[in-house]
């Protein structure tokens, strides 16, 4: 019955799904340091973008993962599309792997799924079990989702193999060989209903299996997967930038433009030059040395007109140079599915809100001596962004949280939660100033010549502390966060003797209440905000502790 070959296809293309996707993430966590430092190489050149692209996707296992990674780095304005360009290129290099996986079992036969994924599954359930440290763990589930790939292989070949005798099978496989333009529509298809190059590529394995499928048959459906395949990018585009969008179009452009080129060439190689060897069966190991020749073909043969390519999706995206800025610039949730990745965007956008407060704090004070309403108005416009951006980043990292991480990124992500609210109160802090002056200036109310001095000398030390802090923060600079302490201490001791200092002068007459009430109203917002600066601070001393505690344990 057919049902006695469906269901335990399905059941086994779950297994390898699920088994790829459990390995993926063992393999990223393990490999968590490497993709954070990813940021970092993304400076670099085309070549280097095209290794960082393989190397990605090597490890998620999937290519539509990377391509999707990119569009939210193009989209939070991390990447520019010359690198997307040659990210994409890598990734479908790199996507290569798990059919490589799969076909070992043609040309080493200790890896038969009937022997190694039961060992795999027992082994890794044992170190699951034993395990005390993060590695082990993450060891384990690479060992764990290794198995269940391999038994999900075992379970589609156990299922397709009567369908070796069945002409109408083989009559279908040998249409599709005949037929270029059904080949591929077929593999595209299939990929983009399952959304995975990668599975597409095992399912055409196992039915290779079985002996099903012609040489020109596959080649033309392996081209059709890497169109299919970028069916999850566009639609993760829907609702992004127009650059972001267009970083979808290039994956789109890039298979398409190679799987025309080599189509061509493969109808006329399997039509003229050698049609017999068109109508030979396929194995798995081929099958992984077509996929592998031709992703490695398109990016050498397209490499050079990687700009052209971008040219094209910038045409069809109809890019304008300039977008409306946006509230949130670095955050993007479509990089939450590499969550090693996503807690060094939320660190870069909290980074990049420090700096907005910073320069909120700067304008403030300068109100204190302006008066001017249009500076005032900057500087509360400028503090309504500054909450929108804080809501945006607890909702972000609340959502990393929710995924799998690292005990260390977990730390990180929970101190990211602190900063914002020690960042966000910063800013109120200066909304605070910004409205003493406008109170002042309506009230003409002016300090003396004394209390403007005192107030530069605290504002000096508040502002440096505050300052030092960001930049402790943002370099993960242990020296400027002991600045910090420091200057929390002057401001203390200031706040302390000035308030004293101050209400002498208001009962001696030497200073009317007015002014004088809104001089120790700035005090406290200064004081409170150095208060706040020492709170950033002692989360970076703190992360620089946990850090050596954990490379001790590590390490014993």
């Amino acid at each position: 019955m057919l049902t006695d070959i469906l269901f335990p296809f399905l059941g086994g293309l779950a297994l390898f799904i699920y088994g790829m996707q459990i390995m993926a993430q063992g393999l990223q966590n393990a490999a968590g340091s490497k993709m954070k430092k990813m940021l970092e190489v993304l400076t670099k050149n085309k070549f280097m973008g095209v290794l960082l692209g393989a190397f990605v996707t090597a490890i998620i296992q999937s290519s539509s993962a990377t391509t999707v990674m990119v569009v939210g780095f193009v989209n939070a304005g991390l990447m520019n599309l010359t690198q997307a360009m040659s990210v994409i290129m890598g990734a479908n290099i790199g996507t290569t792997v798990t059919g490589w996986l799969v076909s070992s079992v043609e040309w080493a036969e200790f890896l038969s799924p009937s022997t190694l994924a039961p060992l795999a599954v027992m082994i890794g359930v044992i170190v699951l079990v034993t395990a005390k440290k993060n590695k082990q763990k993450e060891i384990a589930s690479i060992l764990i989702g290794f198995g269940i790939l391999f038994i999900g292989i075992d379970m589609m070949s156990s299922a397709v193999s009567p369908l070796r005798e069945s002409p109408v099978f083989k009559t279908a496989f040998v249409t599709l060989g005949a037929s270029p333009l059904l080949g591929i529509l077929a593999g595209a298809l299939v990929t983009a209903i399952i959304q995975s190059s990668s599975a597409s590529v095992g399912i055409l394995q196992t039915l290779a299996v079985a002996g099903l499928v012609p040489i020109n048959a596959a080649v033309y459906i392996i081209m059709g997967q890497n169109i299919g395949t970028c069916i999850t990018a566009m639609l993760s585009s829907i609702g992004a930038s127009r650059n972001a969008k267009s970083a979808a179009y290039m994956h789109l452009l890039f298979n398409i433009i190679g799987t025309v080129i080599f189509s061509v060439f493969s109808i006329v190689y399997f039509h003229t030059i050698n049609p017999s060897i068109g109508e030979e069966l396929i194995t798995t190991t081929q099958i992984s040395i077509v996929h592998t020749a031709f992703n490695i073909a398109t990016t050498v043969l397209l490499f050079p007109f990687s700009n052209g390519i971008i040219f094209l999706a910038k045409k069809l995206n109809k890019v304008k140079e300039t977008e409306d800025e946006k509230i949130l610039v670095h955050l993007d949730d479509r990089v939450l599915e590499t969550p090693s990745v996503a807690v060094q965007l939320a660190v870069k956008e909290v980074s990049r809100m420090g700096n907005i407060v910073l320069k909120n704090f700067d304008a403030a004070i300068k109100c204190l001596y302006t008066r001017n309403p249009d500076d005032i108005q900057s500087v509360m416009t400028r503090e309504s962004k500054i909450d929108s951006i804080c809501d945006g980043i607890n909702d972000y990292v609340v959502k990393i949280c929710s995924k799998p991480i690292s005990d260390m990124e977990n730390t990180t992500a929970t101190s990211l939660l602190h900063l914002v609210d020690d960042i966000e109160r910063v800013g109120d802090h200066c909304e605070n100033i910004a409205e003493i002056a406008s109170e002042m200036a309506s009230t003409k109310t002016k300090f003396s010549d004394t209390a403007k001095k005192e107030l530069e000398e605290i504002v000096e030390h508040s502002f440096n502390s505050f300052a030092e802090a960001i930049k402790a923060f943002e370099n993960f600079d242990i020296e400027a966060a002991r600045t910090v302490v420091r200057e929390e201490d002057i401001v203390d001791e200031l706040r302390n003797k000035l308030r004293i200092g101050h209400i002498k002068r208001l009962a001696n007459n030497d200073c009317s209440v007015e002014p004088g009430v809104s001089f120790l109203d700035i005090l406290t917002n200064l004081e409170r905000i150095s208060d706040h600066a020492l709170n950033i601070a002692q989360v970076v001393l703190n992360e620089n502790r946990e850090i050596k505690l954990h490379h001790k344990e590590n390490n014993q």
